[in-house]
């Protein structure tokens, strides 16, 4: 898709990738995941990347989430080379800026949903009554403010990717990445979350970065962007 990429960096985009590439190394193998990649996102955006299994799509979300390090390359999110960060200052660049939604929800089972939700909040300076208040507005956006006490085995598939994105939205993120948010869950429950999402996007004005499979997922969003073998598809 050429208007996803450029040869210089936009001044409306959030995120920009240039160059990027990431490789690992097995004994005397060197295997390239993403090779030399530009991408664009612009805030209030929501991209779908999309591609076949080991393209690189999940690779691609973590270096821009700040999970992993990228070999070579920039990325710049909202102005900041995360590339160049130290481990501590990325840590705690992610957690406030980068919400996640994976697609087992990765709930702490012994937690409430309102802790779970919580949970973020926790690494700042906010006061108790603070955090309650921000858990319980979050809780409310995602239609589960009747559920703040139940224990994540108490709650259906959906209502717990829900808590998931409740507790991805705590801290105000500058950007959302979402990995195959709707993969565990039926057609239904699938269209309601991605309901919820577009929901966020729309009118909160949330930057989105989801990786999917689904087509009928991917066409939810504004833009979608394929990967072939860690290369942006034309």
């Amino acid at each position: 898709m050429s208007d996803t990429v450029s040869d210089t960096v936009s001044d409306t985009a959030l995120v920009s990738v240039r160059a990027l590439s990431k490789f690992y190394v097995r004994g005397d193998q060197v295997i390239p995941v993403l090779v030399d990649l530009d991408l664009d996102v612009a805030e209030g955006d929501y991209v779908a990347l999309m591609g076949p299994s080991g393209s690189g799509k999940s690779t691609l979300l973590n270096l821009v989430a700040g999970i992993d390090k990228p070999s070579s390359g920039t990325i710049l999110v909202a102005g900041v080379d995360i590339a160049q960060l130290s481990e501590g200052d990325l840590a705690a660049w992610r957690s406030a800026h980068v919400g996640f939604v994976f697609q087992f929800y990765n709930l702490m089972p012994v937690l409430s949903a309102a802790a779970n939700v919580e949970l973020p909040l926790l690494l700042t300076s906010m006061s108790r009554r603070e955090r309650a208040e921000r858990v319980e507005v979050a809780l409310a956006l995602v239609g589960l403010g009747d559920r703040a006490e139940h224990l994540p085995n108490e709650l259906s598939g959906g209502q717990q990717q829900r808590v998931a994105i409740a507790r991805a939205l705590i801290t105000d993120p500058t950007l959302i990445v979402a990995d195959e948010p709707t993969g565990d869950l039926d057609r239904v429950t699938a269209g309601e979350i991605l309901d919820l999402l577009e929901r966020l996007n729309r009118e909160l004005g949330k930057t989105i970065l989801m990786v999917t499979h689904d087509p009928k997922a991917a066409a939810r969003a504004h833009r979608i962007v394929h990967l072939e073998k860690g290369i942006l598809a034309a």
